[in-house]
């Protein structure tokens, strides 16, 4: 059985652009699918509001509250914790609905892909350098970098560490969650083709790799869970330290 299999990128529809590769792919397949049942799962809550809500309205509601108050927090001013909170929401609730898609059988997880995870960070980095840039104006989001207390004589040094510093985060956010998830889905595949390879044995053996299958597949849900939830609140924390260098 060959477990890496299960992670390369297939093309199902074959698109060329100008010489650039914009084939569409089953990573592709399955950000669009997250996408769509994403706004679905939102129009049918808001489809019907209420000013008291139940039922699945107040189930959604109560899922926006706590991303608000467990994300957005981590944005020191009020009025830019909610400004910013709608993306902050989304990059969470996207991942999460990706990672999760990926453990349905026969799916594919656009998480274990690293271009995907490249292409989040990416919009995290240009999104915060640029608020940054927008709220302290070039000139003054570049003095930030310079600690205050520092010798002038260290400044050669200091600077390029901490230009390199804000290039190295959204590297950070990329590889974390993309190792994370392709470790999980890694070992889950790893016990599954020890199920295949025993099959012709005592049923007494396969209960062992069986159990441990299970529970590492319950373990994944909450590596997924977990690891959109630190993709967003560090969205969120590199966004704070744009916005408010001073904290």
């Amino acid at each position: 059985m060959d477990i890496m299999h299960h992670f390369e990128l297939h093309t199902l529809i074959e698109f060329h652009l100008l010489g650039i590769d914009l084939s569409i792919t089953n990573a592709v397949v399955m950000l669009w699918i997250a996408s769509l049942l994403l706004i679905i799962l939102f129009a049918i809550a808001g489809r019907r509001s209420k000013i008291v809500p139940s039922g699945y309205q107040n189930f959604m509601e109560v899922v926006i509250q706590f991303l608000r108050d467990h994300l957005s927090g981590e944005i020191t001013d009020e009025k830019d914790a909610q400004r910013w909170f709608p993306l902050i929401a989304t990059l969470f609730l996207f991942i999460l609905t990706c990672n999760l898609l990926g453990l349905v059988p026969g799916s594919f997880t656009a998480t274990t892909n690293i271009n995907v995870t490249v292409a989040l960070a990416i919009l995290v980095f240009v999104l915060s350098q640029g608020a940054g840039i927008v709220r302290h104006g070039p000139w003054g989001y570049f003095k930030t970098f310079i600690p205050g207390e520092i010798p002038k004589w260290l400044l050669p040094l200091m600077l390029p560490v901490e230009i390199m510093s804000q290039f190295a985060k959204p590297f950070s956010l990329a590889v974390r969650l993309f190792a994370n998830m392709l470790a999980g889905h890694v070992v889950i595949l790893v016990f599954l083709s020890g199920l295949i390879a025993l099959r012709g044995l005592a049923l007494l053996i396969t209960p062992l790799p069986l159990a441990i299958t299970v529970v590492m597949y319950l373990f994944e849900v909450f590596v997924a869970l977990i690891q959109a939830y630190i993709f967003a609140i560090l969205t969120a924390v590199y966004l704070d330290q744009a916005l408010h260098p001073a904290h």
